[in-house]
């Protein structure tokens, strides 16, 4: 009976550091799907479309590595801008008042610091009675890619929003009933973004392996509900100055940052053991830089702004990473609970948190150097 009890917790064991094993081995996709965004603004004579996507998601239909060194220069990004605008407007149809209608001018193509590409065309005349977009892009980019597009008036007040995807690429707007069509698609929308927030955590590996390091040293519910708690009211307050412009880090230090944690909780881990102190106040100061790598969700898709058309997206997308937080801890900790009361819980701890000191090493070499 021993036997097979310790045959049991081995296999505990076993699944645990498979899970973590899972995560090396995904690390490519520790992000929700692709996503981008398009806002149309309709103006007194003409709609103006402005387009955002992740510069990877350009450069697989118009190469800019002309050189073939594998590294795309400022200035190749620069030449290949004709051909994203070109690009865009083939894949993108306008029709208003029942008449499909091209871009009066080609687009004009700027990059940002987060490796986005911003394109915007403007289209002649502006609605009187009908507008329908259609992003035909989308049926070439990746199965899960998202795309929000809203729509709005001269006056910069939102009308109309939508999460588009590949088997629903488009949106008509009847301008008579255009208030209607914004209250039909609020709920929608709390959805899409409530969804897109659980993806971002179930996906997000280095989150993920980052609160496990930090509840791996914990024996019953109370230690554990506050680490959880500490890092969402941490990663909610960032995640919100992020959204709103208050505060804003480029990735190029979050990203690094994030992995960084991992190792310091790991490491941590193995100097002191399943008894370290103020644990609670470690995740909430690295649970803020979390909050920022959560932001560069919305930040792709271009919806961060002052105004109140961001707090819809930010309230859902916030709910959908905590319902999937709490779902994963409701998983993973009974787990770690029965195994940190084995003889062998010592062991179990220094053998995760050795994996995942490896795995956050690597992430902060891989976001830095390579």
């Amino acid at each position: 009976m021993a036997r097979l009890w310790d045959m049991s917790a081995s296999a505990g064991c076993r699944y645990v550091l498979a899970m973590v094993l899972l995560s090396v081995s995904n690390w490519a996709a520790a992000h929700a799907p692709g996503l981008s965004s398009i806002e149309l603004t309709m103006q007194a004579d003409r709609v103006v479309a402005k387009m955002t996507f992740a510069l990877q998601d350009i450069e697989a239909f118009s190469p800019m590595d002309t050189d073939l060194d594998a590294e795309v220069s400022a200035a190749e990004r620069e030449a290949a801008k004709p051909a994203v605008a070109q690009l865009l407007a083939e894949q993108t149809r306008v029709n208003i008042d029942g008449a499909d209608v091209l871009p009066v001018v080609p687009g004009s193509v700027n990059y940002d610091d987060q490796n986005n590409a911003h394109v915007e065309f403007s289209f002649q005349p502006a609605p009187k009675r009908q507008l329908l977009m259609q992003s035909k892009f989308l049926a070439w980019l990746q199965d899960g890619h998202q795309q929000h597009l809203t729509v709005r008036d001269a006056g910069g007040k939102q009308i109309a929003e939508k999460m588009l995807r590949r088997d629903d690429d488009q949106l008509q707007l009847d301008l008579a009933a255009a208030t209607g069509a914004e209250v039909g698609q609020t709920g929608s929308t709390f959805l899409d973004f409530l969804k897109l927030g659980v993806e971002h955590i179930l996906t997000g590996y280095d989150h993920l392996l980052f609160l496990f390091a930090l509840l791996a040293v914990t024996h019953s519910f109370w230690p554990a509900i506050k680490i959880v708690t500490f890092f969402t009211i941490a990663h909610s307050i960032t995640l919100a100055c992020a959204g709103l412009n208050l505060v804003d880090l480029p990735s190029s230090f979050v990203e690094p940052f994030i992995a960084a944690t991992i190792v310091y909780v790991s490491v941590e881990n193995l100097i002191r053991g399943d008894h370290p102190k103020g644990r609670e106040w470690l995740t909430f100061s690295f649970g803020l830089i979390h909050g920022f790598g959560f932001a560069s969700v919305l930040r792709e898709l271009d919806i961060s702004s002052g105004d109140s058309g961001i707090l819809m997206p930010l309230l859902s997308f916030n709910l959908g990473i905590e319902t999937g937080q709490i779902a994963v801890a409701s998983v993973v900790l009974p787990l770690i609970w029965w195994l940190n009361h084995k003889p062998y819980a010592d062991k179990f701890l220094k053998g995760c948190s050795a994996l995942v000191c490896l795995v956050g090493a690597y992430w902060f070499i891989e976001r830095t150097l390579l």
